[in-house]
């Protein structure tokens, strides 16, 4: 009985509340690379499904991707939310793309609150201003356009001395910056210009979990044009006690 149970767990589908959006799509590609059974719930974040209450029981800063595994830790289930949170979960879970040396360890982490903390954030804000913004103000595209040019820069640099962002090897630091620079046409950017980005860039795109990973929930993503679903992303909504 008790053998039957931890079969039972290990086999269980961890589920990922997601929208492909780059947040989204790193922790579909995590997943894939790992080899994980899972189930992709599309949260549509134009219509507002981020507000609703039981996406926000597990995710309460209304963002997607959020994640529960019913093989938690000491075969708990956990939920959890936060992109970056999720790749070190899962790096943990499977004992991949995370070196098990502190220095090596160390190198990624490193990389990983790089994107966390200024390529996601800063290329959010280029993709905002030059694309979704009402008005175009040229104070915040110039600003923002040449902040993406500059982290181009600091990768392009780092991948001129290193195979992978955080060392020698693949790692959760890839998977996680890999998704925001896959648009690098829409934040102003000439590829040719970096070109160590541009190989990495390539070699990522080829891995064939990272092609399953991208096309997950794909062709549920619209373009934004109408009023209600900017209002929803962009405006008042976002703002509301909830």
């Amino acid at each position: 009985m008790i053998n039957s149970k931890r079969k039972e767990r290990a086999v269980s589908k961890i589920t990922v509340y997601s929208w492909p959006t780059p947040n989204g799509h790193k922790v579909h590609i995590m997943l894939e690379e790992c080899g994980l059974p899972y189930e992709a719930i599309p949260v549509n974040i134009g219509a507002g499904d981020q507000f609703k209450p039981d996406f926000l029981a597990i995710s309460p800063n209304n963002k997607i991707p959020a994640l529960v595994d019913p093989a938690g830790p000491d075969g708990q289930p956990i939920s959890l939310f936060e992109s970056g949170a999720i790749l070190l979960y899962l790096a943990a879970k499977t004992g991949r793309f995370l070196p098990a040396s502190d220095r090596a360890r160390y190198e990624v982490l490193q990389w990983l609150m790089f994107q966390m903390g200024g390529v996601g954030p800063m290329l959010g804000q280029a993709h905002h201003f030059r694309m979704y913004a009402p008005e175009k103000l040229p104070y915040a595209v110039d600003r923002y356009s040449n902040e993406a040019k500059r982290l181009y820069r600091v990768i392009d640099k780092r991948l001129a001395a290193s195979a992978w962002l955080g060392g020698d090897e693949y790692s959760i630091a890839d998977i996680a910056t890999f998704p925001w620079l896959r648009s690098w046409e829409k934040q102003g950017i000439v590829l040719e210009d970096y070109p160590h980005l541009k190989k990495w860039l390539d070699t990522i795109a080829a891995r064939p979990a990272v092609q399953r990973g991208v096309q997950v929930l794909a062709d549920l993503r619209k373009p934004i044009t109408d009023d209600k679903a900017r209002e929803v992303l962009f405006g008042k909504t976002q703002y509301a006690q909830r």
